[in-house]
């Protein structure tokens, strides 16, 4: 149930994307079509249980290559422990991007973090920083460099 309305969430958050109105300062901040290469740098899971005060952190190093042409992306680096290896398509409109992940489990809960969903992000041409936050207890934080 839980993940039917995640995906609910999402689909209306990307129509209300639709229905922004953009400014010229916005579009020179962030070029959609120019969101593309390889990006490397730190995967941030912060968690928080309920009934505690501090966050659980875990980071990792990864790898994001974004192919603009074909609207797919891959995620690689380190994949062993706190952040899943996959691959997939994705939709943009400032400042949000989402990710369909073609690994997410179609069952079950992942037992690592997948590039799925949907994200804010800020892009400057080399700095590349996406943002989820899932109420007050869940931030995935990614703060990525292109690097080709």
């Amino acid at each position: 149930m839980k993940h039917k309305l995640l995906y609910l969430v999402a689909a209306a958050a990307l129509l209300m994307v639709g229905c922004l109105k953009s400014t010229s300062d916005i579009q020179n901040q962030s070029n959609n079509n120019a969101v593309s290469g390889t990006f490397t740098g730190t995967f941030r899971l912060l968690h928080r249980s309920t009934d505690k005060v501090p966050f659980d952190t875990t980071k990792c190093n990864i790898t994001v290559t974004i192919n603009s042409s074909g609207n797919t992306y891959t995620v690689t680096g380190d994949t062993t422990t706190v952040h899943a290896g996959s691959y997939g398509s994705y939709a943009i409109s400032y400042p949000y991007i989402q990710f369909v992940d073609a690994t997410y489990p179609k069952t079950g809960t992942p037992t690592k973090t997948h590039l799925n969903g949907i994200y804010e992000y800020y892009y400057d041409g080399t700095v590349f920083q996406m943002l989820a936050n899932s109420i007050d207890t869940l931030s995935l934080q990614y703060d990525l460099k292109k690097s080709q």
